[in-house]
């Protein structure tokens, strides 16, 4: 059976909470920056304005579509942590991949951005507690309420998802 290239890592695994697999996607946001970093460096202009595969996001899209989905996770995170089951804003991330900032801006800008904003989210998400993990906000669009436990799970899966997307395609080329 061939692999689906959209999930080079497959997909998010819902698990219980577990200090082992909370150290393993704290350690996965810590250094995603670093690791999208790496895997952007040898691409040359035309690699970057490339899908990696037909129908899918270039890497210029996927590296600035990552900034744009962490900072939405990040405000998601502090709202559930100062509110009381927060509804949060969703997104068109098809449409976001598709403006101005996205076509014209150099990537060099959102991995600088991931790497402020991942050190201040690394700094929120050590201090919760496994209680705090617990607290839940709705997400109207999917009509379903999340843990940040959840939350936690998806965006450590999240970023090590798109970065092998590139991985994976410029590796063998």
């Amino acid at each position: 059976m061939e692999k689906d290239i959209r999930y080079p890592i497959g997909r998010v695994e819902f698990v219980e909470y577990s200090e082992s697999v909370r150290l393993r996607c704290l350690s996965d946001i810590e250094q995603l920056p670093s690791l999208l970093e790496a895997a952007v460096q040898h691409l040359d202009e035309v690699q970057l304005h490339t899908p990696y595969r037909e129908g899918g996001w270039t890497p210029n899209q996927i590296v600035h579509h990552l900034a744009d989905s962490h900072m939405n996770a990040f405000i998601r995170f502090k709202l559930a942590v100062t509110e009381e089951q927060p509804t949060i804003k969703p997104y068109n991330e098809k449409l976001w991949a598709n403006t101005i900032d996205v076509a014209d801006m150099p990537i060099n800008v959102s991995i600088t951005l991931l790497h402020a904003l991942h050190r201040r989210w690394y700094k929120l998400l050590v201090s919760l507690t496994q209680e705090d993990y617990l607290r839940t906000l709705y997400h109207p669009e999917q009509q379903r309420t999340l843990t940040l436990w959840n939350m936690l799970l998806i965006y450590a899966w999240h970023g090590k998802h798109h970065a092998m997307q590139i991985i994976r395609n410029y590796a063998t080329n």
